[in-house]
Formats: structure tokens, sequence, C-alpha cells
């Protein structure tokens, strides 16, 4: 496994990895799994709980993606205190302590208490014993959400500016047991789940390339149910531009602990295998590189 701490570029609030081999048109990023705690967050619920939401450890199992040629991502401020995967303005009014100044986007998310600055962590457990004033949200937004998409936005561009297309896995973990829109507990029986906002934000055949390697590999994959993508596929994802963003989810039974936020056995078995989808990706994509370059050269 990679050094995390090895050949990146670091701030207080991201990292970057360059290609460790040959580069390839494939860029990875995971912005949930971030466990730098800010000082000024002001929690109220326990450390535990807010542990529990993180897409825990999900930076580390896709850490050798370098070694297949790909660039990587990783956030270090966790989802509890601004949630990357969410738009700027998804804003829940039931959190301010004043009135927003602009229009902010009305989302089933934020009126569930999962907006870009979260409310809630379950419907029974708050975040804050407080409401929360515009400029801490603004600072947030500023410190930490911008910075975060203007580097992938930098690393997308500057990939596809070499190769003429690039393709993007956004990367996350998900309970095994989640929650229908009724509240209801719904169980997650697969192993995968891509989202590819029904075929918007990256070609279908791509998605389809994805499950099968994952498939190939043993694993049970669904596509677009129940989570078809979010903020970071929308906003960065244009296949008719030659920008194929892909949204993964690994289920957490996997590789970790939920109770314990720690790894397991099957953690190793799951990052080699993930390398290898990886390294698939990668030839998969420079293949259709080469392809186009073939084809335009005629």
């Amino acid at each position: 496994m990679t050094d995390p701490h090895a050949d990146a570029e670091r701030s207080r609030v991201l990292a970057r990895w360059e290609p460790a081999g040959a580069p390839a048109p494939v860029v990875l990023d995971s912005p949930h799994s971030g466990r730098d705690y800010p000082e000024d967050f002001g929690a109220a619920a326990p450390f535990e709980a807010l542990r529990r939401i993180e897409d825990a450890y999900v930076d580390k199992l896709f850490a050798d993606a370098p070694l297949a040629g790909a660039r990587l991502l990783t956030a270090f401020f966790p989802r509890s205190y601004i949630d990357a995967n969410r738009h700027e303005e998804e804003i829940d009014p039931l959190l301010l302590s004043e009135p927003w100044p602009r229009p902010f986007t009305v989302s089933d998310r934020a009126d569930r208490g999962l907006g870009v600055i979260r409310r809630l962590i379950h419907p029974d457990l708050p975040i804050y014993d407080r409401k929360l004033a515009v400029a801490e949200i603004e600072r947030r937004i500023r410190r930490f959400h911008r910075p975060y998409h203007d580097a992938l936005e930098t690393m997308l561009a500057q990939t596809q500016g070499r190769f003429g297309q690039v393709w993007h896995i956004n990367c996350h973990s998900m309970k095994p047991l989640g929650r229908a829109r009724n509240g209801a507990p719904a169980p997650i029986r697969e192993d995968f789940v891509l989202g590819d906002l029904d075929g918007q934000s990256c070609d279908p055949a791509f998605t389809e390339f994805v499950a099968t390697a994952l498939r190939d590999l043993g694993y049970s994959v669904a596509i677009n149910r129940p989570f078809r993508g979010a903020e970071i596929v929308t906003r960065h994802g244009a296949p008719g531009q030659g920008r194929h963003s892909l949204q993964i989810e690994v289920n957490r039974r996997l590789y970790l602990d939920e109770r314990a936020v720690a790894t397991h056995a099957g953690f190793d078995r799951l990052r080699e295998d993930l390398t290898e989808v990886v390294r698939r990706v990668a030839d998969h994509a420079t293949a259709a590189v080469d392809r186009l370059k073939a084809r335009t050269a005629r």
C-alpha cells in the first residue's frame, strides 16, 4: 500500500497524489473519508457518532490507485463539518440563526437535515445544540467546500487536456442497512452500487465496464439504485464533452467494523481488488484514447 504522506501535495483541506507509473486518463476522489475535525466545529453530538457517518478509510481502500496511473484526491475534513457532495447552496433553514442572504437550493436532503452543513446524524440525533450564523457557514464553504471542488476541477481539466478525455470515479461507502424515504429500514444487499445519474454523468458503457470488473472479482453490483449520484458527479460529469464521472458506493460490511470504526480482516482483500479494478479502468481508458487518436489520424 502506498504511503499516504509520500509524493503528495497536501494542505489542511485536501491531498492530491500524482500517478506513480505511466499516467492514465483516470482521476479518483474521496470526499467523505476525512477525519481531521476542525477546532471551530462546535458539535454537540458524541464524537463516536460523528465518526460513524464518515466514509471511513475509503481513502485507504483506493490509496494504491496512483500505482495504476490514476490521480487521486482526498479530503481531510469530515462530511459532518461540511459535505463536498452537496451543492454549496443546499442549505437547511432549520440550522440557521438568521435568514440566508441569497436564494438557496431546496432539496429533499436538506429538508431531512442532510444539506451542505448537516443538521442531523440521524432523525433522533442532532449534530448541534445551537443554530449557526450565516458567516460561519460561508466560512466553511469558502475554506473547505470550494477548494475541494476547485482542486478536483483542476485535476480533471489537466487530465482531459493531456488525453482529450477523462474517466473519473467518485468514491464512497454505504451502510449495510440504509433507510427508505419513508424512514423505514432498507437493507442494502449489494456489495457495490454504481451511480451515473441514469446515464447523465458518464457513458453507460463505462458504468457497465466497472460493474463487469467488479462482478468478475465475485462482487454483487447494482446500478443507480438506491444511489444514482449526487453533487460531485452532477457538477463534474459531462460525457458529451469527454468527461465521464461515475459514483461508486462500497458496502461497509466488506471491510469495516462500523461500531468501532475500524477495518476488519476483509480490508486487505478488498483494497487489492479495488486496485485491480482501477488498473482495468486505466487500461480501458487508455485504449479508448488510443482508438480516438487512431481515428482522428486517418
